[in-house]
């Protein structure tokens, strides 16, 4: 059989090294272990990417699918984490990146009537390797409902709510469960969310929501003052955005801090 010419393979003279390159957007069945220790089922958007010397033309794109599928459908912080050692050796590269992007789904009673329902939140799973050492980032976003403070204080009747979205990473000593970040963010808001509601659980939801204001600083206060008692956190980020219900924008805060 003829041998087929190796483009990627050929050197390049412009001498420009590539952060990243790869493949991005692309879709994959995979099955999640949660806090229960059953396997969630559910589809990643993935991106593998590695580094690109000066000198080589082209990457090849081929074995960052054959990478991804040589590992199977069932992961989790551990097996995920063989992944961008494969793309290094395949590639012969000096750093990867690969970045797994999903939902996940938590059932969740309505905290009156108990009526049952799923929740969907998103996760990502990001690992920045080299040859030596991995930095595994773990987010998730969580929507929730938060009252205005001053809204509150200042009116006769009622105040003005939004439902905002938290972007909360983190990096850790010792696997952290995705159930327990959730949970973290959602007792930092006014008012959880919750995907099923009858009459009377609106009611508990309005009224916890009007008895625990809180600003959008208060909540990434909330959420960092309960990293910094969770000794496994070593590092966090949180990012709240709420979707304002007076205002055509959005109020915004962040929080980063390295604990180690």
């Amino acid at each position: 059989m003829h041998e087929l010419k190796d483009t990627q393979n050929e050197r390049d003279h412009r001498n420009l090294p590539i952060d990243r390159v790869g493949v991005k957007n692309l879709r994959y069945p995979i099955q999640i272990r949660d806090k229960a220790r059953a396997v969630q089922s559910t589809v990643a958007t993935v991106s593998l990417a590695v580094d690109l010397p000066h000198q080589h033309k082209g990457t090849h794109m081929s074995r960052f699918i054959e990478v991804l599928n040589s590992h199977g459908p069932v992961l989790d912080i551990h097996s995920i984490s063989g992944i961008p050692r494969e793309l290094l050796d395949r590639l012969k590269a000096q750093r990867a990146h690969i970045e797994f992007r999903f939902p996940f789904f938590l059932e969740k009673a309505a905290p009156v009537t108990g009526a049952p329902g799923l929740m969907d939140y998103e996760a990502i799973f990001e690992i920045d390797a080299t040859r030596d050492e991995q930095d595994f980032i773990l987010t998730v976003l969580v929507p929730v409902t938060t009252l205005c403070p001053c809204s509150k204080a200042i009116s006769a009747r009622g105040a003005h709510n939004q439902r905002g979205v938290v972007t909360f990473a983190v990096r850790f000593r010792e696997p952290i469960w995705i159930e327990d970040l959730i949970r973290l963010v959602e007792k930092s808001a006014s008012s959880e969310l919750y995907s099923l509601l009858k009459r009377p659980d609106e009611k508990h939801v309005t009224e916890r929501a009007y008895d625990n204001p809180v600003f959008v600083e208060d909540l990434v206060r909330n959420v960092a003052a309960a990293s910094n008692e969770q000794e496994d956190i070593v590092w966090y980020r949180v990012e709240a955005e709420n979707f304002e219900s007076i205002h055509n924008h959005n109020a915004y805060a962040v929080i980063e801090k390295r604990r180690e």
